[in-house]
Formats: structure tokens, sequence, C-alpha cells
């Protein structure tokens, strides 16, 4: 005799369907639940590596080959931010209260545009993956909101041109403030901002040259274009364990905006160096392979300073590395004063969303204030660790004003102790927006007088 079914009973008192068999780890349908399950979490407001490392962990039977559709499923629908929530507003009279469904719906509408071809296989799967989430109990709604979608498909796309959010697959407040803060090159930031990001390496020139580099990954089948001294762009990316050189530190994967940090702060033989917001570690390990110097570098978080250290090893660097927090020196400073600090301070991450698609949807506007108001701690704990002629690099992988020519406006007035140094162009600031090439960066350089 079978075991009764002890699964909880419908509202009115009717009984759950019969569980249905699992599907098949490589199936479309396995995938559509798995990305569901995981976007739905981000919607949340868990970030989407925290997703994804949970929905592994529930789904070891997945191969690396589906763990790459559902991620690339995932990735299409965070960057398309604002076009599925207008398609859904079209298409449904009252947003949905089940999470789930509700993401598998937004994951299927950015199938069905950026794979028209696979519609019909498309939704007969949804409808699979959607009878086995909640009980199977909106399946029919699915499927008919599905349908509906492809004979109204014309009329959704139209109404997507015509809603900001929609058309530039942003949040309004994001676009606002872009279009404020640049308003010549606001549209192509956001154009940038919803492609793939780019893969660059940096070649560790104590060990190697850009020439080697090059060689190596070209014989490996790896395509690359010069970037500066000693980045190369790759022409697709590829898995890190797929970069030869890469395991025995002959170069590191690291945007080419962020390379230019080290460059940026002017660093000399036997300076002493913090770097006050380490982790990873690619600024810290840049900044070595360019000088001999003293690097003390921190991170607030002990496992993040962990990675720090791990990088420095894989590399054949050394620096002092310690979790503390940088607005709290009483707690590790042992009083000398630096010639270099390199402030690359928290911040709203807008430059480099293409790469962690959830901050879109996570992001508010008030954070960038919440985020502004770090920063300035951590400028005025740090100003007075810089030794008399010593420079202060301020960076942040943010696009927002908010963040950068004005914090560091008005972190300089005041202050006559402070300058900010000219670039070879003669401006005091530089903003890399999201390009092909390159993240979004800001950087301002300060010297104290004295």
């Amino acid at each position: 005799m079978s075991a009764p079914d002890r699964r909880p009973a419908r509202a009115g008192g009717k009984p759950r369907p019969p569980a249905l068999p699992p599907l098949p780890p490589d199936s479309l349908a396995a995938s559509l639940t798995a990305a569901a399950e995981a976007l739905a979490t981000v919607r949340s407001g868990s970030a989407l590596n925290d997703g994804l490392a949970g929905l592994w962990r529930a789904h070891p039977e997945f191969d690396a080959r589906a763990r790459g559709a559902v991620q690339d499923m995932l990735f299409g629908t965070l960057r398309d931010y604002g076009r599925g929530e207008c398609m859904v507003g079209v298409l449904m009279r009252q947003p949905l209260t089940e999470p789930t469904i509700d993401a598998l719906l937004r994951i299927c509408l950015h199938e069905l545009e950026v794979r028209p071809d696979t519609a019909h296989t498309l939704v007969d799967q949804a409808v699979e993956a959607a009878a086995r989430i909640a009980w199977g109990g909106l399946k029919g709604l699915v499927n008919a909101v599905l349908r509906n979608a492809l004979r109204q498909w014309p009329q959704l796309v139209f109404e997507c041109e015509r809603n900001e959010q929609a058309h530039w697959r942003h949040p309004q407040w994001w676009i606002d403030a872009l279009r404020q803060g640049h308003p010549d090159h606001w549209q192509a930031a956001l154009i940038s901002g919803n492609q793939h990001p780019p893969m660059s390496v940096r070649v560790n020139r104590r060990r190697s040259s850009v020439d080697e580099a090059q060689a190596a990954l070209g014989a490996a089948g790896i395509q690359t274009r010069r970037l500066g001294e000693m980045g190369l762009l790759l022409e697709h990316a590829v898995p890190v364990a797929r970069l030869p050189g890469f395991a025995e530190g002959l170069l590191s994967v690291q945007d080419w905006g962020a390379q230019q940090a080290a460059r940026l702060l002017d660093l000399h033989d036997g300076q002493r160096v913090l770097d006050a917001c380490a982790a990873p570690g690619g600024k810290t390990a840049h900044m070595l392979e360019c000088a001999d110097i003293n690097v003390v570098a921190l991170d607030a978080d002990a496992q993040r300073a962990q990675r720090v250290s791990d990088q420095l090893t894989r590399l054949g660097l050394s620096a002092t590395v310690r979790a503390a927090d940088c607005r709290d020196p009483a707690a590790w400073w042992d009083g000398r004063p630096f010639d270099r600090i390199l402030v690359d301070v928290p911040c709203s991450a807008s430059g480099v969303a293409r790469r962690h698609p959830d901050i879109k949807w996570l992001r508010r506007s008030d954070d960038v204030a919440n985020f502004a108001t770090v920063q300035r701690e951590i400028l005025n704990a740090l100003w007075p660790l810089l030794a008399p002629g010593g420079k202060m690099l301020y960076v942040t992988c943010s696009v927002f004003p908010q963040e950068n020519g004005a914090q560091v406006a008005r972190f300089v007035e005041g202050r006559p102790d402070c300058r900010r140094l000219p670039w070879a162009d003669g401006t005091f600031e530089q903003h890399w927006l999201p390009a092909p090439d390159h993240d979004g960066f800001f950087f301002a350089l300060l010297q104290k007088l004295g």
C-alpha cells in the first residue's frame, strides 16, 4: 500500500494534485525552473551571486552546460531591466503574487524576444516548468499569458519603445541621473551598460611581457588586442582556466578601466602606500607590479581580505594585508604617514552593472546618497594619514556625479591643505563611462600641501 499523501490541501479543502516526476536536468523546462527560482530570490533582495550559489547547492545534478544555460537566461533577463516589467504590465491586469511564476514569465518573455525561433518549444517547456511551481495551479495562466504575448508581440514591442525604462532597460531614476550628469553621453552609456562586458587581462610585468602573453594566448586560440602598456583585450570572453599563464601568476583578469588606478597614482620605488578598500586585490597587485613599494592593503571583511592575500600569492607579490575598517585608523594604523593612498571607495557600482545586472533591480535612488555618506567618512578618516606632498587617488566604479565630482568638490572645499591635480588634458576629473572596451570608472587625484 502506498503511503498517504500528507501534502497540504488546497484552499477549500481540495487535495493537492499528485507530484510530477522530476524534470530531466538537461531539459529546457529544468533550466527555466531553476532560473525562475534564482530570479525570484534576486527580486526578494538577494544578490545574484548568492542566489546562484544557493541554486547550485539545491541542484547538484546540473552539469556545466545546464548551469551555463541558466546563467545566460538570468543575466539576459536582468540586463533587460524594465522590458519584462513593461510587457507583464500590458499582458496582466493584476500583478502576480506568486514570485517564482512571476519570475518565470519575465524570463520567458526575454527568451521570446531574443530567440523568437524557439517560441513553440519555449511555451511548451514553460508550461512544463509551471506545472512544478506552486503545485502547478498557475500553469494554465502561464500558457495563456505567453500565447497571448505571441499574438500581441508587435503591440508589446511598440509599448516597450514608448516606455523609457523598457527602451533603455534601466530604472527611470537611473536614466534621469545619467541624463542630468552626462547630458552629452548618457545614451551611449546606457547602451554600453546593456551589452556583454568586455574581458581584458593585465600582464604581470615582473614575470612576463605583453608580447609573450599575447603570443601564448594566440597559441591557445585566444585573440587579443593591446591596451596601453600591460593590458590585453580579449576578442571573446573565455573561462579563466583557459588563460595560459594565469595559474602561474603571469597575468590577471582586470578591466581596462580598473587598470588605470595604478598608473594615475604616480608610484615610485620606496613609497609607503595604502590601499584602503583593497578586495579583491587587483589594484593592490597592479601597484606592486609597477614599483618596489611597501603596501598596506585593508578590507573590512575578513573573507574578502583573504582574497587579496590569495591573489598576491598567485602573482608572487607581498603586502601587509589586514581585515580592518579604514574609517577607524586607531584600530590598524601604526602612525607612519603614507606617500600614496588609493581610495577605491564603496559605491553604487553603477559603472559595472552589466557584470552584475542584479544591481539594476536592487539599487534605489536613495542608495546613492547612502554610499556618498560612507565615502565622505572614508575621505575624512584617511586624509590625516597622508604625508605632506603625498597624493590620494579617489576612485569609484560609479557613473553618478553625487558619488564622483560632487563628492570630491565637497571634500576639497574648505581644506587649504588639499588641492586637485590636473590630468594631462587640463581637466581635474576623469570620467570613464561604460564603453565597449571598459567599464565605468571615476578618478580624481588630490595632493596634500605642506
